[in-house]
Order: C-alpha cells, then structure tokens, then sequence
C-alpha cells in the first residue's frame, strides 16, 4: 500500500471519529417559534392582538440578557423577536477558533460602510451576528471592560440618575455576569475580585501559541508591565498579558444565548422567542399631554407574507445594536425631524441626537513571517497547503471533540497590550503634539494585538501569502471621529447608511502612527524578535519599520478596519448634548420605550464591548423591573 493510500486512510477514519465524537457533544436541541401566527395577530385581523407586558427587539448580546433576567418573575409575560435563529448547535460558533467562517456567511448582516473620504476613498466591511446572542456568536470572545474611569465619565452626564453608571456602581453588574474559573495553568490570577456563579463563564482556557507569550514577554521588555490579569481594577487598565476569554472548560465559546438562555430558563411559561422575526416598527399612542407611548411592535417574518403586530402592556425594550437600534427608531418615527420628512416618515418625536456620534474601535492590521514551527503560527490550520495541514487539521479537530483542548480552542487574538499614546519611552520621539482622550491617567487609548495567523485585510480580502504568519493589529480606542447611521430609504429592509468618519481628525492618526511604532518595537525585541523572519514580499510588512512618521501616516490613512465595536447612535445624554436616553435608558419624551444595548454608551470605552454591553443589559433589567412593581 503507497504512503499516500494511507494517508487517506487515516484521514477518513479520522473524519469518522469526529463524526461520531460531534453527535456525542451535541446538545438538546430547543424549539423557538417560527410561525407569527402562534403569537401576534396579522395587520389586517387586529380583533385579538395579543399582548405582552415587555417586548424585546433583538435577541443579541444583550437583548438574551434582558429576556433572561426579566421573565425570572412568572407573573411578566416577555415576547423576545430576533431575526437570526439559534447559534448554539452552529459548529463554526462554537468552536473558538473557526469564527471567521461565520462573516459573509447567512448568519452575517454584511453590511458595508459608505466610502471613507479620509482612508482612500474604500468602502470597509461590517459584520454583525444575525443569530441569538448577537455578537457574542461571532467575537473573539475577549472578556475585558477596560479602565474604571471610562465608566465614570458616562455618570458625568448631569443626568438625574447618572451617578449610578460610575465604576463604583455599574461595576457590579460585570461582577454579576461573570463565572470566573481558575486555572492552574495561570496560579498568578487573582480571583477574589472576579465575579462567581454569574451565566457567563470565563476563564484562561483557550489556547495560546507560544509566539503570542513569546511576545507578551517583548511587551515586557519594553517597558509594558506584563499583567496576570487586564481586568483586576486594583491593578490597574496598562499592561500586556494573554486575554481572558469566554470559552468554557469543554473548550467551547459562551455566549450570551448559552450562558442565559439555559435549558430551564426556556421552559418558563411566561417567556416566548420568535426567531426569523424582524421588527419593521414601534407603534405608538399619544395621550391627553400630547406624549407618545409605546404601545406595540409590527414585525415580518422571514420568507412569510404579510406583516404581524403584538400590543405591550408595559414597555418596548430596544436591544438591536448600535446599527439597528437607530434605525428601527427612525423607521418608527423617532429621529431628527428633517430627515425623517426626507423619507416620507411621519414624525413622533423630533429626536436629533438618534444615529448620531457613532464610533468604532479604528484598527491598523500589519502582517510578518516567523519562522516554520507549528507553536509559532496557526496558518497550517487557517490555510492548510498540503496533505499534512489537512491531517493536522483534523487531528485538532478530535482534539477539540474529545477533549475540548488544542489550537482550535485559541480565540485568534490570544494576547493583548493596552498603552498610552503619550508614553513615548514606549513609541519613540516625534514632533505631534496629541490632545489626551483618555478618561484619566491609567486609562489606555492605544491596544495591540497578536492575531497567530496572517489576518486576510477585512475590505479587500488581500490573500495571506503562504507560510508561517502572525498579525499585529494596533487599535485606536479612544478615537475623536464621530460617524452617522441614517436612512437609506424607509424601507426596514433596506440596510442604513453607515458612515463611520474614519480618521476624520489629525489626532487619530498621530496616535495611530505612534501605536504602529509601538507594534513595530515589540516585533524588534527579544523573545519575539527571534521568532520574526524577514520578508521582502510587497503583501507583509517588514518594511515600515523603515519609513519616517509622514510615511507611517500614509499607511495608516490606507489601512484603516473595524474591531467590530460601534457604539454610542444612541447614547445616553441630554438632549442638547445629542442624547436619545436618558440615565434609565428611557428614550427622551417618549414613555414605555427604552434602548439597551452598546448603542446608549455615551463614549465608546477603551475596552472590548461585549462584557460592557452584557453588563448593560443586567443593569437596565433591574431598572426595568425596579418600574413593574
């Protein structure tokens, strides 16, 4: 028999294994509603609307929050509409490492943005999640909430209420979802300070590749304080370390639909999820005082005729994303007054702050060879080229069915280091002068990541070219460019216009040249630096560390992606400061409607967004039943 012949026949006996190793793993499967006519009435028969006393749009990352928290009293009917279905027998969701295989696929928006007059004229492309759980099924899975201080500048609002959004009060709710389990991988974390017994558990059990500690190590060496832990308040919001992650022990990821939508909480009587059901609007009353009250949501579903209302008894919760959520409030009537008259939209309430101050986590990918070593890159196994990445692959596979371990475990960005820009012992000298957009003095503005595999340039799809690769992404987390999502037409199908104003201010880009600076120091120095292998290929970028900061501006100005972190069309502020809700997240002069999501952030956090926006959603649930009562 040849050596090929039996490679074949490992492999399919191998696939057999995995199979059968899959069917062992799956979980019991769960029945959502599909037919609208099981639980809202058709625009035409509105004899019988049903009712519910809180209707939730949106079953995303906080939205299965808001369901899960508020049908915990029997007495709350809660209907929860979301227009993706489950993600929690989707394999590619489940399996950390395979995320990527779920942008531009079914359960993927693909939404793209408007050309970036300030980043080459391009287009960027947006993924958001169309699935329960939202985002949370779609991200790298990084548990972190950033700086103390970020938090307490949203309780400077002078909103009544505000105070309750400082760290010291909103830190509780983060400390309420979270499950932290110890590892003895990592004795050096301290976890009486992380959050015990809440649905979402984190811990440090996803992979990480030797060249990702190699350079947390250069991180250190450096002068970056290498940190057990990025999320311990006591030790400080600066440093580098492996992230901590929502990834279980069985080596799965945890999302919002797993860790709150449980089996037991599904059998409650009083809770109903419709999946493949998109809200087309809110419905509206106008009462003696001449102020609107959410009294309803027309919704379609997905591939069915027609159109379906439900009545709220009590409130409408907006829990869509920063994209959707102002648009549904636009497509509802609630916006600013001119540009709802463009479309053809009768006004509700003049609102002009709604799909305003956009921002986003503004990331510089760079690409580099290191040397051939499986521990170094997971490119065999992103790319494979042979028959051997092709056994590897599946041996990781198994790994992963059995024993819940191994490389495909990794949450692709395995390492983390948050900084300030204005820490030149750390960038190098140069003639900016930056205006700081930190919350405070610990507060980073600038992160790097290594990605172990040569990241594909999101907008363009620019193929890796083969071999060994890690990516270094630096990103800007306190960016001064504000965007808009707006109307494209009054059509609810029709995706808005995102335009997120990328680079839009000289101070962007000085600290963005700085960050990349920074990147390409910790790719120079010891450990890592051995790792590296130099490359002249047009596609990689061993170059830059030869260019002067004028050239550095130009690669950033070409190179600008998302982190896939918008935030803020809905913030919560004054009106006259461009707010739509206010410190309870009720949406200004309009009763029984309130917005949940990362859309209300007032400023976008120097941190990941999901552990921030689950937190809201804990928060706003307490307030919504603290209203019930």
């Amino acid at each position: 028999m040849s050596l090929q012949s039996t490679k074949v026949i490992l492999a399919s006996a191998l696939a057999i294994s995995v199979l059968a190793a899959l069917a062992l793993r799956k979980e019991e499967k769960h029945t959502f509603i599909k037919n609208p006519k099981l639980i809202a009435c058709q625009v035409q028969e509105e004899e019988d609307v049903p009712e519910y006393d809180v209707v939730i749009i949106g079953g995303g990352t906080a939205g299965c929050v808001l369901a899960s928290r508020l049908s915990e009293d029997p007495k709350v009917r809660v209907l929860l509409l979301e227009t993706g279905e489950s993600s929690r027998d989707v394999d590619i969701s489940q399996i950390p490492a395979a995320y990527g295989q779920i942008m531009r696929s079914d359960m993927d928006y693909q939404f793209w943005t408007e050309p970036q007059t300030s980043a080459d004229n391009l287009k960027k492309f947006w993924p958001r999640a169309k699935a329960l759980g939202g985002c949370s099924a779609m991200n790298a899975m990084i548990f972190h909430f950033g700086a103390p201080s970020d938090y307490d500048e949203w309780a400077q609002t002078g909103l009544e209420g505000a105070e309750g959004w400082s760290f010291k009060n909103f830190g509780q709710y983060i400390h309420k979802l979270e499950n932290f389990i110890p590892s003895s991988q990592y004795p050096e974390v301290d976890s009486t300070g992380r959050g015990q017994g809440g649905p979402m558990t984190t811990g440090l059990f996803s992979y990480a590749h030797e060249s990702s500690l190699k350079w947390v190590q250069s991180c250190h060496n450096i002068g970056i304080p290498r940190k057990a832990d990025l999320n311990n308040p006591k030790g400080g919001s600066l440093g580098a370390a492996k992230v901590t992650t929502y990834v279980n022990r069985s080596g799965k990821r945890v999302t919002t639909e797993t860790g709150y939508l449980t089996p037991e909480v599904l059998k409650r009587g009083n809770l109903t999820i419709a999946v493949q059901c998109t809200a087309n609007r809110i419905l509206f009353e106008t009462g003696k005082d001449n102020t609107p009250r959410a009294v309803g949501v027309e919704f379609v579903r997905t591939n069915v005729s027609g159109r379906f209302r439900v009545r709220v008894k009590q409130e409408v919760v907006l829990s869509a994303g920063a994209i959707h959520s102002p648009q549904i409030l636009m497509l509802s009537g609630v916006g600013p007054k001119d540009h709802l008259a463009e479309h053809g939209i009768p006004l509700v309430h003049d609102l002009p702050g709604v799909g305003q101050s956009l921002q986003d986590h503004i990331t510089i990918h760079t690409r580099f060879r290191v040397k051939l070593k499986r521990e170094y890159s997971l490119q065999w196994l992103v790319s494979p080229t042979g028959i051997s990445d092709k056994l590897k692959s599946m041996g990781s596979l198994a790994q992963w069915m059995i024993h819940g371990s191994g490389p495909l475990t990794s949450n692709v960005c395995e390492a983390a280091a948050f900084t300030r820009s204005d820490d030149l012992s750390l960038t190098g000298p140069d003639s900016y002068r930056i205006d700081d957009e930190s919350s405070g003095p610990e507060a980073p503005d600038l992160e790097t990541i290594i990605i172990p595999f040569g990241y594909d340039i999101a907008d363009r799809l620019i193929p890796s070219p083969a071999g060994c690769l890690v990516t270094i992404s630096t990103v800007l987390l306190r960016p001064q460019s504000k965007g808009t999502i707006t109307l494209k037409s009054n059509n609810p199908r029709e995706a808005p216009i995102i335009d997120p104003k990328y680079l839009n201010t000289r101070n962007d880009i000085a600290v963005l040249v700085r960050g990349l600076k920074l990147a390409l120091r910790i790719i120079e120095t010891e450990p890592f630096a051995s790792v590296v292998e130099r490359d002249d290929d047009p596609l990689l970028d061993h170059r830059l560390d030869k260019l002067s900061d004028s050239e550095l501006e130009s690669e950033v100005l070409r190179r600008p992606e998302t982190l896939f972190h918008p935030t803020s069309t809905c913030r919560m502020a004054k009106v006259e400061d461009g707010g739509v809700v206010d410190a309870y997240l009720r949406v200004h002069g309009i009763r029984g409607l309130r917005v949940a999501d990362a859309s209300v952030f007032t400023r976008i956090p120097g941190a990941h967004t999901a552990t921030p926006s689950i937190a809201v959603g804990e928060k706003a649930a307490d307030m919504i039943k603290q209203s019930l009562r």
